[in-house]
């Protein structure tokens, strides 16, 4: 037998507010991380790179949009969630957008690619682990999640590049 608060859905109101929550939750994140982010320091130009490696300006192109349909859905998420569910989705929405900024301090900040690898480890677990939770509450906000864990992935695999290419340093 479900519980009233169980069922009913958010007010209009309530529902704005949580876009607004997660709009500013994930703009803190992109701030935070941004701020470790130092693309000019010697020691990110001394870096091997591979070939493949997109050019610094891609960066901001691309986690514009993934940042921006982050929070839409995980407010739409978060708005469809059940009251026994919202708890748990919501922690991990915010586990997930810690380790988004905390990726960035760990591989700039430390200046150690290595460090940098066992975050976006810890950030593509979490991901998918977020993507599951959110299958299980709105499959659309799910789905929106799907390129920003591709894109994440594929910093894990540059990531890695890095720690072989740079394996002489820190």
């Amino acid at each position: 037998m479900r519980i009233l608060s169980e069922s009913r859905q958010p007010l209009k109101s309530e529902r704005k507010a949580t876009y607004v929550v997660t709009a500013a939750a994930v703009a803190a994140t992109a701030f935070a991380g941004a701020r470790a982010v130092d693309v000019d320091s010697d020691w990110y130009r001394s870096l091997k790179k591979p070939a493949w490696q997109p050019p610094s300006w891609a960066f901001g192109a691309v986690w514009t949009p993934l940042y921006v349909s982050i929070a839409w859905a995980d407010g739409r998420g978060l708005n469809r969630a059940h009251a026994s569910q919202r708890v748990g989705l919501a922690a991990s929405v915010g586990a997930d957008l810690v380790l988004n900024a905390v990726w960035n301090h760990l591989f700039f900040r430390r200046q150690s690619p290595r460090a940098g690898m066992a975050g976006t480890v810890l950030l593509d677990i979490s991901n998918l682990q977020l993507v599951r939770k959110m299958t299980g509450v709105d499959r659309p906000a799910a789905r929106v999640l799907v390129p920003y864990t591709a894109w994440c992935l594929f910093a894990t695999a540059l990531n890695a590049s890095l720690v072989r290419r740079n394996s002489a340093r820190r």
